[in-house]
């Protein structure tokens, strides 16, 4: 099976954030997490799928199988944004950041503002010492 985490259905991106959420879950855990929950048998079948797609892991418990992301979310956000640049932004990342100022620019706070500024200053000075 892949472990690409963009190998997953939007239910099964809600199952993990659950899991992010709470760090390691029991199937009933995992289905009050979720809005509109499908039925448990639903949710537990999901969590078998994920742990086939090498996306979580599980222990067990006594009775039960608490279950856990395998990687952490900046690892899994980074790989999906990895993607996301090269498959819809031609592999350009100034493409995605300028898209992504366009449609929320916006709502971004002072403090937002100033932590952008600093990452594009350090990559200036990054090229530049490459140079």
């Amino acid at each position: 099976m892949s472990d690409s985490p963009l190998n997953i259905s939007r239910r099964e991106r809600q199952i993990i954030e659950v899991l992010y959420r709470l760090g390691e879950a029991s199937v009933a855990e995992v289905l009050s997490g979720m809005d509109e929950p499908p039925t448990y048998s639903t949710v537990r079948a999901m969590l078998a799928d994920l742990v086939k797609k090498n996306q979580i892991t599980f222990r067990q418990d006594g009775k039960r199988y608490l279950y856990r992301p395998k990687a952490g979310r900046k690892k899994v956000a980074s790989g999906l944004l990895r993607n996301l640049i090269n498959n819809f932004f031609q592999g350009r990342p100034s493409d995605a950041i300028c898209a992504l100022l366009e449609e929320h620019g916006k709502r971004l706070s002072a403090d937002d503002i100033c932590r952008i500024q600093r990452k594009i200053e350090q990559a200036v000075t990054e090229n530049r010492d490459e140079q």
